[in-house]
């Protein structure tokens, strides 16, 4: 033949022996990943098959299969979506992973916040509107959560699992699912109730500023039960937290103060020019129902005229400006005790549970027992009576304990106590509470209460233990306000350096401080001694 006979090529490959076939695979483990190819493959272009384990466990052995199960649904945990990236589902874990990074930017951002800024943070979490698009987006990672959980579940496919492995990843993404999508729905909740009882509690409109560096805000406890005409406030406190510092001055006020001063513009300086002072029956306390009963007119735009009055006597007595009240109803302080788990005090003198006159027959009531002197625990019942208890006392006593009541529940409200008894607290305050503080302040006030923790809490009054008895009768505002002053002053940071620097002068920690009577610039009436009845601190 003419034409070229070609030569055959060299095969670059060794001889196959068939011998070797079984030689190495016989020493592989039974759960190793090998490569597979069809009998029918093109050798030099078609890929191996390998039974990769994350996509094919059905090629694995027991223990690779139970080590996927673990893996996936620990990735699950840890980074939601990465155990379907990683399966083969990868719209699924591209659109776990993109709100993976949503959600860890804004927990970095609400870390910042919490630590730089907390006033934002706070306001968003209180706000109605954004408090509910909050509240819907848990619940949305809450389901999101879940689903990937039962979807991971189904990748990992229990059927191939021994019958130990399988109910122990079974159990796991039970708990697994309460812990996490549970947590979201029952946060969720906590900050739905949250946005309830603030809605219910608080008023709305623009924050107000700090007036000279504090707010003051007035604090009444009334009891309108069966036997009063009308509401009239028991006890009186203003509250002066100092902005910046959180250093904070409760001063009481006695309800049976007379001729009670009003600011130039008040509505009521009109009404009383001299003062509250129509005779005796124009104690403090009962200028809350003449307001609401005779003279409503004279604010037109509050909720309730009658604490509006009292805001601007608490002024005019102080002088000082005071920018909302907050009422406590004593028919529901029992509840609100109970919510908080009971409030400890040390009790001075034993004081009656009942007690006093009945107004409608003359006569005696029945006294049904004692809170005895020493450290108690009082749960709301006694912790009621314990403020409100008249038996054996007199005003000023019955003003001292409500002053440790408030001081025993501001001590308890701490983080752990809140979070653990958040709903009956929340539900309570807003069947005892009334407030026109404005739901936009909430921000900046839960700032400056974290600030307030550092610090004592120093408590004051325009009454025995400070002055003489006659005071309320016949008080001195001028040297209330002299007085009062330099209490607030020492109030700041500024002040506690200064009268840490003269001698004998302490440094401040924190705790309950009742300060002492002031070496004024007149020198103070000779002070009253507390009986037994009134004397209590908070340990």
């Amino acid at each position: 033949m003419n034409g070229h006979t070609p030569r055959a090529e060299h095969d670059p490959r060794p001889p196959h022996d068939a011998s070797a076939d079984d030689s190495p695979s016989r020493d592989l483990p039974p759960d190793a990943v090998t490569v597979v190819r069809g009998v029918d493959d093109d050798a030099a272009t078609s890929p191996p098959r390998l039974t990769d384990p994350l996509r094919h466990p059905q090629h694995a052995g027991d223990g690779t299969r139970a080590r996927r199960a673990w893996t996936l649904l620990l990735s699950t945990l840890v980074v939601p979506g990465s155990a379907q990236l990683v399966a083969g589902r990868r719209a699924t874990g591209r659109a776990a992973l993109k709100v993976d990074v949503v959600v860890w930017a804004a927990a970095a951002l609400a870390l910042v916040c919490l630590v730089l800024w907390r006033t934002p943070l706070i306001w968003f979490l209180t706000n109605s509107f954004t408090s509910l698009l909050l509240v819907a987006v848990l619940v949305a990672l809450a389901l999101g959560w879940a689903f990937l959980f039962f979807d991971t579940l189904r990748l990992i496919r229990p059927g191939l699992l021994v019958q130990r492995t399988r109910r122990a990843v079974a159990a796991a993404t039970v708990a697994l699912m309460l812990v996490t999508s549970g947590g979201l729905a029952y946060s969720a909740y906590l900050l739905s109730v949250t946005r309830g009882a603030v809605s219910d509690v608080f008023g709305g409109g623009l924050p107000f500023r700090p007036s000279d560096g504090r707010y003051n805000i007035l604090l009444m406890g009334t009891d309108s039960g069966e036997d009063r005409s009308g509401r009239r406030p028991d006890s009186m406190t203003v509250l002066s937290v100092d902005a910046d510092s959180g250093r904070t001055v409760t001063v009481s006020l006695p309800r049976n103060l007379q001729n009670a001063p009003f600011p130039e513009d008040s509505p009521l300086a009109d009404v009383y020019p001299e003062g509250f002072n129509c005779g005796d029956e124009c104690i403090l306390n009962s200028l809350y129902t003449d307001v609401t009963n005779n003279h409503a007119e004279l604010y037109p735009d509050a909720a309730d005229p009658g604490a509006e009055a009292m805001k601007d006597a608490a002024s005019g007595v102080l002088g000082i400006e005071v920018q909302a009240y907050a009422i406590v109803e004593m028919n529901g302080f029992e509840q609100l005790v109970d919510a908080l788990g009971g409030i400890t005090i040390d009790v001075g003198g034993r004081v009656p549970i009942g007690g006093g006159t009945d107004l409608t027959t003359g006569l005696p009531n029945e006294i049904f027992g004692y809170i005895e002197p020493g450290v108690q625990h009082l749960d709301g019942y006694h912790a009621l009576w314990y403020a409100r208890s008249r038996e054996g006392a007199t005003d000023y006593d019955r003003q001292a304990r409500q002053r440790c009541v408030q001081a025993a529940m501001l001590e308890q409200l701490n983080p752990v106590n809140v979070l653990t008894r958040f709903e009956d607290l929340a539900n309570s305050g807003t069947q005892v509470v009334e407030t026109d503080i404005p739901q936009s302040q909430i921000g900046s006030f839960v700032d400056v209460a974290l600030k307030a923790k550092e610090h004592e809490l120093v408590q004051y009054a325009a009454g025995p233990p400070y002055y003489d008895p006659s005071f309320p009768t016949y008080p001195d505002f001028d040297l209330l306000h002299e007085d009062l002053d330099r209490v607030l002053e020492e109030a700041t940071d500024r002040g506690a350096r200064d009268a840490e620097a003269l001698p004998g002068g302490t440094g401040v920690g924190s705790g309950i401080a009742m300060t002492a009577p002031l070496a004024a610039a007149k020198p103070l009436v000779r002070t009253q001694e507390l009986t037994p009845n009134g004397t209590c601190s908070v340990p």
